[in-house]
């Protein structure tokens, strides 16, 4: 499992748009995916919109981004780098 904390800096945090987005490079991994809030329990499950959703991360809001699988560090670097470039 390889992992990374994220911040979110999107003024509008991880709604539809950006949520779908990030939906759509995730399910180009072959790795499980999860989000996870900083100082929560449960993680949630990156490949679907609807979780993220329920997720809903805010801006300014931190997370715990992990993969595993066999291009996890690809997968986890690849979305970190797009979550914190969202800009809307």
């Amino acid at each position: 499992m390889y992992s990374k904390k994220i911040k979110v800096v999107n003024p509008t945090g991880l709604h539809a748009r950006p949520a779908s987005q990030l939906t759509a490079k995730a399910n180009n991994f072959h790795s499980a995916i999860t989000l996870q809030r900083i100082g929560e329990e449960g993680e949630y499950n990156v490949k679907s919109i609807i979780m993220l959703l329920a997720l809903g991360l805010a801006q300014g809001e931190e997370a715990m981004l992990s993969a595993q699988g066999d291009d996890e560090v690809e997968a986890v670097d690849t979305l970190a780098e797009f979550i914190e470039a969202l800009e809307e």
